[in-house]
């Protein structure tokens, strides 16, 4: 198959999109670890996006009135704040709280599979050999960076409760992606994106506050501008970037991505926090980043940038 040079543009950036969206969710990552002491994982989630709200509303403004209000998609896009606003942080935090970071990660790994499978039923978007075999080649990666070793599966407890409720986050993380597929097909993805936080963030709201009832946030300078940062960066940029990758390339192809989560997370920790990179670092992300090409070098034509 010969590969327009416009389709190949557009494959790079949505190649440079999706690892822009994971990469700064693990600066989330380690933010939210930082601040586990000061304030509640649902405040968290519903402060950053309040200020992602604010950010996209600053920027909407820009827009044609036609990308600024909900037209037809509405049920769409309503899916959209549902599932990734308001349920999948809350589900995934609810879940940590029973289970091992290890154990979360590799079932995150299956994000590309349960989205291949999500979009074949909703979108009839078939997962191709090469989807899967670049798939299972990056949950190997993953198995490998988290693990130690090439052949430890360090699954480090039986499977409990935690586990359950991480793969439910999974699932809602496949079905935000088809259906955000499926909005962008109308809209642009920044659009798409801001209408779906602002939809969603009142329900996120909503959790908070019977959090706080129970545990008041320390909101101090550090928990501030922390909040600002990860409603600017994870919560509004990551999720643009996200959409924006997840339009270009699919949302099957787009998932495969999530695997770099763990890869960039070690090498935060390797820059900022003096933690060691091993053998398993290297050939893990090595895996990691050949099965997220494979799988996005699969043909298929996706739609133009906005």
């Amino acid at each position: 198959m010969v590969i327009k040079k416009e389709d190949h543009t557009n494959l790079i950036i949505g190649i440079v999109c999706v690892n822009l969206a994971t990469f700064v969710w693990a600066t989330n990552m380690a933010l939210g670890r930082w601040l586990k002491d000061d304030i509640g994982p649902l405040s968290l989630s519903a402060g950053r996006f309040i200020v992602a709200s604010f950010f996209f509303a600053l920027l909407l403004r820009h827009l044609p009135p036609k990308e600024r209000r909900i037209g037809e998609d509405r049920w769409p896009l309503i899916a959209m704040a549902i599932t990734g606003t308001a349920l999948f942080s809350p589900v995934l935090y609810f879940g940590l709280h029973y289970t091992t970071a290890v154990n979360s990660t590799i079932i995150n790994a299956l994000s590309p599979l349960l989205t291949g499978i999500v979009a074949g039923w909703l979108i009839r978007e078939r997962l191709s050999v090469r989807q899967a075999t670049g798939a299972i080649t990056g949950l190997i990666g993953v198995v490998i960076l988290i693990s130690g070793g090439p052949v430890v599966f360090r699954l480090t407890a039986s499977l409990n409760i935690g586990d359950l409720i991480v793969f439910v986050a999974v699932i809602i993380w496949a079905f935000y992606s088809v259906f955000a597929s499926k909005v962008m097909r109308h809209r642009s993805s920044f659009s798409a994106t801001a209408l779906s936080t602002f939809i969603g963030t009142p329900f996120l709201c909503l959790f908070a506050v019977s959090e706080i009832m129970s545990v008041s946030p320390n909101l101090g300078l550090k928990t501030v501008l922390s909040i600002i940062y990860l409603g600017i960066f994870p919560a509004a940029i990551g999720f643009y970037a996200w959409n924006k990758g997840v339009k270009l390339l699919g949302p099957g192809r787009a998932a495969i991505f999530v695997n770099t989560l763990p890869l960039y997370g070690a090498a935060l920790g390797f820059i900022f926090l003096d933690e060691s990179i091993g053998p398993e670092h290297l050939i893990g992300g090595a895996l990691i980043v050949c099965g997220g090409i494979m799988a996005a070098k699969n043909g298929g034509k996706r739609l133009n940038p906005d």
